[in-house]
């Protein structure tokens, strides 16, 4: 890697995305290092450094410009350069422990990685759990050990009904609570709606913490209704639901001739994922949870040249299966004209 001739983090970005890019992790951590010989703080070096160019490898891969392998060393990269910074700056921890963990099937550890380094620098004596941390695991481990906050982290809206049984188990064992990640939506309106505290970033998360009586473990009242048995019917149905949308793709020799197995396999877990964002959509009863997710589904397979009548063929099928069900009915016609408009384009 050329060397860098700036100190600036702005101007620094440019030649950390090549890093990336070329999985030259030796010139990425060479970059932070030059950057915090420079005197800008390690903080700053993971949230205007790290943080964005992660971001920026995520709109790579959704506009299928890189590939998952491309992805995931990126990943690794920006894992090892945040270890290094932290190890670098060596904080000592003056406040409590504060645990940081990803709710269970949420495996997008990088960005809650980010809050933990920053609470970590910023005096906190923080435990940081990882990827998918099963409800059962994760109060055991709270039970145990004596943390004054627990931050929890959901990047996929449709793992929303999981976390908010993880914040009432929290509730339960009087830990304070903070929220984060997009799956609370953009503006924390799904945070709101389980009366926890949502941070939007990990500056925001360090900030919350340590302002008193900004994050509590009291129980808020929800807003709304929550779950219901129209949830609770949706998700026992939802192995028959996929069947029947995978058997109508197979019959149309227009949309999948030419399949592969892999393309099969991906297929069946898209599905999937489409039954888990109506579901979640009826369990916090927001339609525009589910339209958001069909929308971004589209733009993916826009990008990768698949079929996008393929997905209005399966809410037509899902809406078939579906017309007992209220509310999901009514989000996936509006799922179908949001689709519909985006093929129109």
């Amino acid at each position: 890697m050329a060397a860098v001739s700036t100190v600036d983090v702005t101007s620094a970005y440019p030649a950390f995305l090549d890093c990336l890019a070329e999985a030259d992790e030796a010139g990425a951590r060479d970059l932070a290092d030059d950057l915090l010989e420079a005197g800008i703080p390690a903080e700053s070096v993971l949230l205007d450094l790290v943080a964005p160019a992660q971001a920026q490898v995520g709109q790579w891969w959704q506009r299928n410009e890189w590939s998952v392998a491309q992805e995931h060393a990126a990943t690794h990269i920006s894992e090892q350069v945040v270890a290094a910074v932290v190890a670098r700056a060596a904080p000592r921890a003056h406040r409590g422990r504060v645990v940081v963990a990803c709710m269970d099937g949420e495996w997008h550890a990088l960005p809650p990685r980010l809050v933990a380094e920053v609470l970590r620098l910023r005096g906190w004596q923080v435990t940081f759990l990882g990827a998918s941390v099963p409800a059962v695991h994760l109060m055991a481990y709270l039970h145990r050990h004596d943390a004054v906050a627990l931050a929890l982290a959901c990047a996929l809206p449709m793992r929303l009904p999981q976390a908010h049984q993880m914040i009432e188990a929290c509730r339960r064992a009087d830990v304070p609570i903070l929220v984060g990640g997009r799956g609370f939506g953009p503006d924390g309106r799904w945070a709101r709606a389980f009366g926890v505290a949502w941070a939007p970033d990990a500056r925001a998360a360090a900030d919350l913490l340590a302002a008193p009586g900004e994050v509590s473990s009291g129980a808020a009242a929800p807003t709304g209704r929550l779950g219901g048995e129209e949830y609770a019917g949706l998700v026992k149905r939802r192995a028959e639901i996929i069947d029947l949308a995978l058997d109508d793709l197979r019959r149309s020799e227009r949309i999948t001739s030419g399949y592969t197995q892999a393309q099969w396999d991906a297929t069946i877990a898209d599905l999937g994922h489409l039954v888990d964002f109506l579901a979640a959509a009826v369990y916090m009863d927001d339609g525009a949870l589910f339209v958001d997710a069909i929308s971004w589904t589209v733009e993916v397979l826009r990008a990768r040249g698949v079929p996008q009548r393929g997905v209005l063929r399966t809410l037509s099928v899902f809406s078939a299966t579906l017309r007992d069900f209220p509310r999901a009915y009514d989000f996936l016609r509006d799922g179908r004209r949001a689709v519909a408009h985006a093929i129109a384009r």
